[in-house]
């Protein structure tokens, strides 16, 4: 489990007690350093780091890093909100002990993600860690739900001997194929054992669609652990590439045409134990709050995907007719819906059904996207709001008439469209409160002015090597 209370300057009760035993674990080990990682506002993963014998001190009094980084653009360039941006002020970042996990792909190094708080031991609003925990926490409190989630992640491999300003896939056998896991099978296999060993629980890898493309699917836990987690395989599946002379991109795209690297959510919500999304008189098994949490989710699309598809580099990925999921439409098991109703096979729906929201990459922040899909299927929880009809097949195939009547949409194509529909969400904006959510606009804004002028492929490049 997460831990659900927030830091105090000090430390909370046993807190220092159990850094001082871990950190003696650790050394003995031989781990010599712990990274400190958060995930700033353009979906980038900052750090710093410390020695290993200053673990009891950081879980006192924090770590220092300056709020401007809720700024940074993902080529490091700053805008400014109101309150956010200068040089000015320091917040403290505290490890969560119950996330520690030495790496396995980085001999000598643990990890941990922190929550930041200010100078003064408030929560910092621009956390947007501190921002799920506290969605998550009011779900439960306020509406008896609680939630499992899983991100997917894709990633693209070339060798770290090719120039940075262009991609060649070094695995170039058949989508699925047999052959392209042949071609990276020492590579796969390690990944594989320094999951185990980091206590990562992973369900498949697998060759993906585009050459040079892979796919790891790990299980579902808590929100707060789940976006922990997507943090940690991506800091996994680099440092293990890195090991094999390969280079990974986790960008939405690496090439200006094809097929891009999404990040889906799959998630779950659950009340006394029972999964709302089986066992219910709804369609495909669903409760009528699942149906209501998913119209919830598809009423704020084209708002959300400010959040879920974040950089000028998603919306080459956000494609009809490439499963990317598009329209406004939802469907079971139709991978070209946005929203894709899973209900497992029989025997295991009880635990297995879910909802998996296909318009997310991985150059979104996973702690901000998770909080924001649950705050607006909350909201359809709370209003009931009705579920449309379903769709199968490809909504590209409708004429505009019979999108209209079924209410399917086109998600943004762009992101300043993006961002002026969640300029109008008051529901998202409210849920991040006003820091996070200038910050969200702000930094959207800024990397579509950092690529104004520039055509696809040149778009690509610039965020290949960035996520």
């Amino acid at each position: 489990m997460t831990t659900l209370a927030d830091p105090v300057p000090g430390g909370r009760p046993g807190d220092v007690e159990r850094a001082t035993a871990l950190g003696g674990e650790l050394a003995g080990r031989g781990v010599h350093g712990v990274v400190l990682s958060y995930v700033d506002t353009a979906g980038i993963t900052r750090i710093k780091t410390i020695p290993v014998a200053k673990l009891p001190a950081a879980a006192a009094w924090g770590v220092g890093m300056s709020p401007v980084f809720d700024t940074f653009l993902a080529n490091d360039a700053i805008v400014a909100t109101d309150v956010l941006g200068s040089p000015d002020g320091d917040l403290r970042l505290y490890p969560d002990l119950d996330q520690l996990v030495a790496l396995a792909a980085q001999p000598g190094w643990a990890w941990a993600p922190v929550d930041r708080i200010t100078q003064d031991g408030e929560r910092h609003p621009g956390c947007s860690r501190t921002f799920l925990r506290r969605i998550t926490a009011a779900a439960e409190e306020r509406h008896g739900v609680a939630f499992k989630a899983a991100v997917e992640i894709e990633w693209s491999v070339g060798a770290d001997t090719t120039p940075t300003d262009r991609f060649e896939p070094v695995a170039t056998g058949p989508a699925y194929g047999a052959a392209r896991q042949v071609e990276l099978s020492d590579f796969l296999a390690e990944l594989l054992a320094a999951c185990a060993a980091q206590g990562v629980d992973v369900d498949q890898v697998h060759p993906e669609y585009a050459a040079g493309q892979f796919e790891i699917s790990v299980g579902a836990l808590d929100p707060v652990a789940a976006a922990d987690r997507s943090v940690l395989v991506r800091q996994t599946v680099r440092a293990v590439a890195r090991r094999h002379a390969l280079r990974v991109s986790f960008a939405p795209a690496v090439r200006g045409e094809g097929v891009g690297n999404g990040g889906h959510v799959h998630l779950s919500a659950w009340r006394d134990g029972a999964n709302l999304y089986s066992g219910g008189a709804g369609r495909h098994g669903m409760t009528a709050d699942a149906e209501a949490f998913t119209a919830g989710v598809l009423a704020r699309l084209p708002a959300l995907t400010a959040v879920t598809a974040p950089s000028p580099a998603s919306y080459l990925r956000l494609r009809p007719s490439q499963w990317a999921g598009v329209f406004t439409a939802w469907g079971l098991e139709t991978r070209e819906a946005a929203l894709r109703v899973v209900t497992g096979t029989r025997g295991l729906r009880d635990q297995a059904a879910n909802l998996e929201i296909k318009p997310v990459d991985l150059a979104a922040n996973p702690y901000l996207t998770l909080g924001c899909l649950i705050a607006a299927g909350l909201d359809g929880m709370a209003s009931s709001t009705p579920l449309p009809e379903e769709i199968t097949g490809d909504p590209a195939r409708f004429d505009a008439a019979e999108a209209a009547k079924r209410g399917v949409r086109r998600l943004p194509v762009g992101l300043p469209e993006a961002v002026a529909a969640f300029r109008e969400d008051a529901l998202l904006r409210d849920a991040l409160g006003p820091v996070l959510a200038d910050a969200v606009t702000a930094v959207r804004e800024g990397e579509s002015a950092a690529v104004a002028g520039l055509d696809d492929e040149q778009i690509a490049a610039a965020y290949r090597w960035k996520y």
